[in-house]
């Protein structure tokens, strides 16, 4: 006897076994037409710079072009809520940064777009590691001794150069860990936030390698240490970690799609961006930049994703941090 379960089931199949050739076809076929990537910033920056160089290289493991698309606003959120709602069918992605994994705890539900639900994660781009840089009229040549004379003066400042971002983040990881109370003077992003620290106007601040390396190597910035792992381009550095400090506050880079967009378009996605990064010449030039290509499944982002969704949001709310 045919039940109404075993019916349903039965029809169920039979739609599952219509639509897959039809799926699969499209994915063969996929992409026929030039790729949009969605950078959620204006021209310029790291996130922009890694965009424009990935799409250098990725289009000649997809044999089409890739358009740069930038959609800057709302810390990111304009351009992010254009990829969610992007049709998905792989030809509108999105670059992500940090920002992507911050906004969660930062905007605490008032987001347009669901983090989790409402993207694919396609790959791991890269990441670039923070650096602990002090004002050379500071009188501290480690971590170690930057914290002690810290406690002993109260008051030391630090530039930041946005609220929620990495280099933030990575200042309220610090305070949190060794309890020392500095001064944080706001900038309007990592140009003028690093002009006046050169100048002498603020004692520490997080940065970049690539924004920062030319002002080390001329003595212009004394470096502490590195946050995550060290560089090659400052090899002698220690990591924050062997200072003896849980800071690791670096910055990701990944690509994401639309949630709905078909699993062998995401998994075409994710190979070319993998052989792009992990190739040379580009694996050499991102280094050169101070980048750590890395390159990966859709899992793996995705696992990213919701560890530093974690890590952010239990920072933000211990150190009681609210946008503007």
């Amino acid at each position: 006897m045919l039940t109404r379960r075993t019916w349903l089931a039965a029809s169920g199949s039979l739609i599952a076994a219509q639509i897959a050739p039809g799926i699969e076809a499209f994915a063969q076929d996929y992409p026929s037409k030039p790729v949009r990537v969605i950078v959620p910033y204006a021209a310029g920056g790291a996130t922009d710079t890694l965009a424009r160089l990935l799409a250098t290289r990725i289009d000649q493991e997809l044999k089409q072009s890739v358009v740069i698309d930038n959609r800057g606003g709302g810390a990111s959120q304009v351009g992010t809520q254009a990829v969610a709602t992007a049709p998905p069918d792989g030809y509108t992605i999105g670059m992500i940064d940090s920002a992507f994994t911050i906004n969660p705890g930062l905007f605490a539900g008032r987001l347009p777009y669901d983090t989790r639900k409402d993207f694919a994660p396609v790959s791991l781009i890269a990441t670039t590691p923070l650096v602990f840089v002090v004002h050379p009229s500071v009188e501290a040549r480690s971590v170690q001794e930057l914290v002690a004379l810290a406690k002993r003066t109260p008051g030391m400042t630090y530039a930041l150069p946005g609220l929620g971002t990495p280099t933030h983040l990575a200042a309220e990881q610090l305070r949190q860990a060794t309890g020392i109370e500095v001064v944080a003077v706001p900038y309007r992003g990592a140009g003028p936030s690093i002009a006046d620290f050169i100048a002498g106007q603020v004692q520490m601040t997080f940065a970049t390698v690539p924004s920062i390396l030319e002002h080390v190597r001329a003595g212009r910035a004394r470096a502490l240490a590195m946050v995550g792992q060290r560089s090659p381009l400052l090899p002698d550095l220690p990591t924050m970690a062997e200072a003896g400090f849980q800071v690791d506050a670096g910055l990701m880079f990944g690509l994401v799609a639309p949630a709905a967009t078909p699993a062998a378009i995401v998994t075409r996605l994710s190979e070319a961006a993998t052989v792009s990064v992990t190739t040379d010449p580009l694996r050499s030039r991102l280094v050169e930049l101070g980048f750590v290509p890395i390159g990966s499944k859709p899992e793996e982002l995705r696992t990213r994703i919701e560890a530093d969704i974690a890590k952010w949001s239990r920072i933000i709310e211990a150190g009681n941090i609210k946008p503007n």
